[in-house]
């Protein structure tokens, strides 16, 4: 495979995009990271094309300037609440590449024949590659509105894709036994089944799984890499693939931990009607009361009061403060609280956005302090000791129907203990269900202020007042 010298440069590649994901563990060192990894993956590339030249280097060059240009013009218009389907489309074109590397590598006629193990990681590449193109497709057009986001099952859903992957292991061994004119048929084939494949995978995921359904087409990607590095001999290439794929596979897993599902049972669940059991979890007390305090003015004062007395103040965004583009707004409060001599801290829920770590990104651009960012799973046991649970945008993440009920879209989803402060705000648009469709008791209870109207408005009122 090359000199003990080619090795170690490889290896120096690796170790620098490996470095490039350790400083993904904050925002300031996030940056850095980015840059790191770019730097090492463009190594990588000018690695590739001195090791085996270019028949043509004005192709290369044409090739690489206008990806760079595309890139740049798409990321610097692209807005936060755009992120998570412009990352499910990139996956999508990762795919594609696979697809188109495997395919002119398993039917090229000239060069020396294809080993056993390059004709195989070919056959994987290409299908894995396409299922994830159309996949990140699907995936891509629910995150932007395009499709319906829900989940979508079609008549005998799991035969079709069950039928449809046995299709695909049949034509894959008649395209490894068929001879060269009929070998880019089945291949052709095996194309248009895994576009198939992708489809009915992914228009059954929506809701509050999609943050898995985004790291785990991020695995995918990289497998399909991986496998084209096998197939043209490239280290780097099954190095940075096999990388994408691992971390990709170990968000799945955060991902399914914190919807405290299965993989098998977020991607092959029944979509059966719901049957609700409720369970009470709410007080006496919490009994509604909110209906008779008036207009919208007099509950603005309730909750003006609330964040003038409370110490201890939570504050939890959704996607709705995304929509809103009420992240800045939602800083500067907590700033203004602050100085008012407030303990506030931020409770991040792992599915709150569209893709992982939506929220993280979202406040991280609006430079809140990264160690006010406290996960589910320490502030929970906080809620009853705080004064003020502020919500900002989110509604499924806080329902408690979620640990009440069951037979929900998202029983079982473990939730941000909100209705266990002493006061809710609630800054929403409506009092509409979320995104999964459950209406949410939270808005009924007692202690609940609910400001419904546009966030950054209602939080401009509020920084205002104080």
């Amino acid at each position: 495979m090359g000199s003990w010298l080619t090795i170690g440069i490889d290896f120096l590649i690796i170790i620098l995009l490996i470095l490039g994901f350790f400083q993904f563990r904050n925002p300031k060192g996030a940056r850095r990271g980015n840059f790191t990894a770019a730097f090492a993956l463009f190594c990588a590339f000018g690695l590739v094309i001195y090791r085996h030249g270019s028949i043509d280097p004005g192709i290369v060059l044409t090739a690489l300037l206008l990806g760079g240009a595309v890139g740049w013009f798409v990321a610097v218009r692209i807005n936060m609440i755009q992120i998570p389907a412009m990352v499910a489309f990139q996956h999508g074109a990762g795919g594609i590449a696979a697809f188109l590397v495997s395919f002119l590598e398993l039917t090229k006629a000239a060069g020396e024949p294809l080993t056993t193990l390059s004709e195989v990681s070919g056959v994987l590449g290409l299908i894995i590659g396409t299922a994830t193109f159309s996949g990140s497709m699907i995936a891509g057009g629910k995150l932007a509105g395009l499709i319906n986001q829900k989940p979508v099952a079609f008549p005998f859903h799991s035969l079709l894709l069950a039928g449809t992957t046995l299709g695909i292991l049949v034509v894959a061994v008649l395209a490894e036994q068929a001879g060269p004119q009929a070998h880019v048929f089945w291949l052709l084939s095996l194309f248009a089944l895994s576009v198939l494949l992708g489809i009915l995978f992914s228009i059954r995921i929506g809701g509050a799984d999609m943050p898995v359904l985004i790291s785990f087409l991020n695995a995918t990607a990289g497998l399909a890499a991986a496998f084209c590095g096998i197939i043209i001999q490239n280290r780097l290439l099954v190095a940075c693939g096999a990388t994408v794929a691992a971390s990709g596979s170990i968000l799945t897993h955060v991902m399914c931990l914190a919807m405290n599902r299965g993989l098998i049972k977020v991607f092959m669940r029944s979509l059966s009607k719901q049957r609700t059991v409720p369970k009470e979890i709410l007080n006496a007390e919490d009994r509604p009361i909110l209906t008779d305090m008036g207009n919208g003015g007099e509950r603005f004062e309730y909750a003006l009061s609330a964040a003038r007395i409370s110490e201890k103040i939570v504050i939890i965004p959704g996607y709705g403060m995304a929509l809103a583009q009420a992240q800045f707004q939602v800083v500067r409060l907590a700033h203004r609280l602050e100085e008012l001599g407030k303990k506030v801290k931020f409770a991040i829920h792992p599915v709150a956005g569209r893709m992982p770590g939506h929220m993280n990104v979202l406040l991280a651009e609006a430079e809140v302090d990264y160690e006010n960012l406290v996960e589910m799973e320490a502030i929970n046991p906080e809620f009853p000791s705080t004064d003020l649970a502020l919500i900002v945008g989110a509604c499924d993440v806080v329902n408690p129907a979620a640990v009440s009920q069951e037979g929900t879209p998202i029983s079982g989803m473990p939730i941000l203990m909100a209705h266990e402060a002493r006061v809710v705000v609630v800054c929403n648009m409506d009092g509409k269900p979320g995104y999964s469709g459950v209406k949410n008791p939270l808005y009924d209870m007692a202690r609940t202020i609910t400001l419904f109207g546009d966030a950054k408005e209602t939080l401009a009122r509020l920084l205002e007042a104080l």
